[in-house]
């Protein structure tokens, strides 16, 4: 394996590595050392690429956040109109649920880190502002925030239920919160 200024995708892989880490075992199994062999790098790249387990903790929930919001992107940009938004939401709903399970436990890592640390609070807000306002391009901004709570709730119960409800059930509750 590359070394130093020869690796450029060193930083990415103990990135993506964290991210695995904390998918299967939770952010409390975090280390250095865990994660530089994880990512197949010394562990001396942690420290050269991190000032510390905090700083690689906000890089790599920035870059899920990030990727998140790309899925929001993808499902609400290319739409136009209420109706066609309403369709978009749904989707976005059942692509969040019914998308790998590493997506969902890797939100609520987050969001239990958010809970127990403020620190980690201006990330969850970042990316709920940021999915606020795309789905502000097609809504106004109270019944934005109102879709976000309901996207992340129904994307839960939808992942987690032996049973997930139907798309059918999912667009009526998105038309109820959007029908003024």
């Amino acid at each position: 394996m590359a070394t130093g200024h020869t690796d450029p995708q060193r930083r990415e892989r103990i990135l993506a590595a964290a991210l695995d880490h904390i998918a299967e075992a939770g952010v409390a199994g975090v280390s250095h050392r865990r994660i530089a062999a994880r990512a197949g790098v010394p562990l001396g790249s942690m420290t050269y690429h991190f000032a510390g387990i905090d700083d690689l903790l906000r890089e790599a929930f920035t870059r899920f956040a990030d990727h998140i919001v790309a899925v929001f992107e993808q499902h609400l940009a290319p739409v136009d109109g209420v109706e066609a938004a309403r369709q978009a939401v749904t989707d976005l709903i059942h692509a969040l649920s019914e998308g790998p399970q590493r997506n969902l436990v890797l939100s609520q890592e987050l969001y239990t880190l958010a809970a127990r640390r403020p620190e980690y609070r201006e990330l969850t807000e970042a990316w709920m502002l940021r999915s606020r306002q795309l789905l502000e391009r097609h809504f106004d901004a109270d019944t934005a925030r109102q879709l976000d709570g309901l996207i992340e709730g129904l994307a839960l119960h939808r992942a987690l239920d032996r049973a997930p409800h139907d798309r059918e059930l999912t667009l009526r509750a998105v038309a109820r919160i959007t029908t003024v």
